[in-house]
Formats: C-alpha cells, structure tokens, sequence
C-alpha cells in the first residue's frame, strides 16, 4: 500500500492519506437520495444513503439523485409435471440522474445501473421463497448501489480535478 501511495494511487472514495474528506466522498455526502416506491426501490434508497454518508458528517445537500428501480423475474426453468418454475432470474435495472438543488436544476450526470441474480423455488415451500425472494431482491439493490456509487464517485473526482 506504501508503494501505491507512493505513485499518487488513492482510494475512490473515502478518506485520503492525510485524513480529510476525498472530492468524491464530500460530493456523494452532499447528494439526497430521493424516495422510490416498492419494497425494491426503499432497498435500493438505503443502500446508497449508507454509501453516501459513510463518514455521517451530515454534510449540506447540493445535489439530488433520482431514480427509476424495476425488477423483472423469467422463469429458466419448468417442471414438467407441474408446470410451475424451479428457477428464477431476476434483473434489476436502475436508471438515475444527479440534479443541482438549486433554481437552474441542472442535470450533472445520468446513467444506468443493473445487476442478475437468482432463485429456487421449491414446490410447496412458499415461506422458503418469500425470503429467498427478499434476499435476492436486497443483494441486487446493494449491486446497483454499488454501481451508482462508483459511478457518481469517479464524476466527483472528475469534477474536482477539472476545477
């Protein structure tokens, strides 16, 4: 890790080597994240507001995040007997957008984000796949919290070395 510092590596975000707030980490800590309806769209809000404020400074908002979260199921495969599938993929697609909170509204950056998994389900064992449905579902948020984030975070540092 010397080494790599020595060569003027640094993290994407988080703290730097002397201690204060990166570029990307002040700007992910002074971005809101705004409301999304569905179980899957408040997973994805929590799991970028816990990356955005990692330091829980409580910084002053300046930007807004919005964005659109939908997850769609396709049965891969179905038992011949019953008809029913014994295997689910679920695709998680996020399409945002960063905005100024002031008058102008600017939009700064947009992208996508998405992310696979899937699940079993079993025959007769609804409870099982309920919550196999809502661990998929919360792993998919976090991999498209994740892809936000580093998206956003390399846009901040951009942002700050151009100035």
């Amino acid at each position: 890790m010397l080494l790599l510092a020595g060569c003027g590596w640094q993290p994407v975000y988080g703290t730097r080597g002397d201690g204060m707030a990166g570029a990307a980490e002040q700007g992910l800590a002074s971005t809101a994240v705004g409301l999304m309806p569905e179980r899957s769209g408040q997973l994805l809000r929590q799991a970028l507001q816990v990356r955005f404020d990692r330091a829980g400074t409580g910084a002053a908002k300046l930007y807004d995040l919005t964005a659109q979260f939908a997850v769609a199921g396709e049965a891969l495969n179905i038992d011949q007997n019953t008809s029913i599938p014994s295997r689910v993929r679920l695709v998680a697609t996020a399409t945002w957008s960063l905005v100024t909170r002031d008058a102008q509204r600017k939009t700064l950056m947009a992208g996508t984000a998405r992310a696979m998994d899937g699940l079993n389900l079993y025959d007769q064992q609804f409870f099982a796949a309920d919550m196999q449905s809502e661990a998929v579902q919360r792993r998919l948020a976090v991999a498209v919290a994740d892809q936000i984030t580093l998206q956003l975070a390399a846009w901040f540092n951009r942002h700050a070395a151009a100035e």
